[in-house]
């Protein structure tokens, strides 16, 4: 199902929606914040809500029953991707580093969230080559470098 973009005035009313989830009209007006709006610009906006997918209605007799078709987490995903894409280049880590810059997150927002343990692994190294320490323990048995070999040879020449 695709997803579109709600106005402002359509998503506050989908707020209260999500919130009740299947209601009637008598609903919506008795739920609604001051200042209540007219029950003919709510009517408009339900049927602008059902042209784009996010209610349905049922008629019960006279009247109509409304269902929301489009769950508030999914409104949420859409959201986060169309911001992702449009300012953030779909990076998480710029998204994860503008909150940082903003402090809408810390570290410790993460820490707990992900509970992160870091493990650190003894890396295997090679056997230090004590040269030195063999020319002086086998003086006579030390066998000198090629490059030791070479600088000689330059030198007397």
């Amino acid at each position: 199902m695709k997803i579109n973009h709600l106005t402002s005035a359509e998503e506050n009313l989908m707020k209260l929606f999500w919130k009740l989830d299947s209601f009637y009209l008598k609903d919506v007006m008795e739920q609604h914040p001051e200042p209540k709006p007219h029950q003919n610009t709510v009517s408009t906006y339900l049927k602008i809500l059902i042209e784009k997918g996010y209610l349905s209605a049922q008629k019960e007799g006279r009247i109509f029953k409304y269902s929301v078709q489009v769950p508030y987490d999914d409104y949420k995903k859409f959201l986060l991707k169309e911001l992702s894409q449009n300012f953030f280049d779909n990076s998480g880590k710029e998204i994860l580093q503008f909150l940082f810059n903003e402090n809408l997150i810390s570290q410790n927002d993460l820490t707990d969230y992900f509970n992160l343990k870091i493990e650190m692994k003894p890396v295997k190294s090679e056997k230090p080559k004590l040269e030195i320490a063999d020319e002086i323990l086998n003086p006579k048995g030390s066998k000198k470098s090629k490059k030791e070999k070479a600088k000689k040879k330059k030198k007397k020449k």
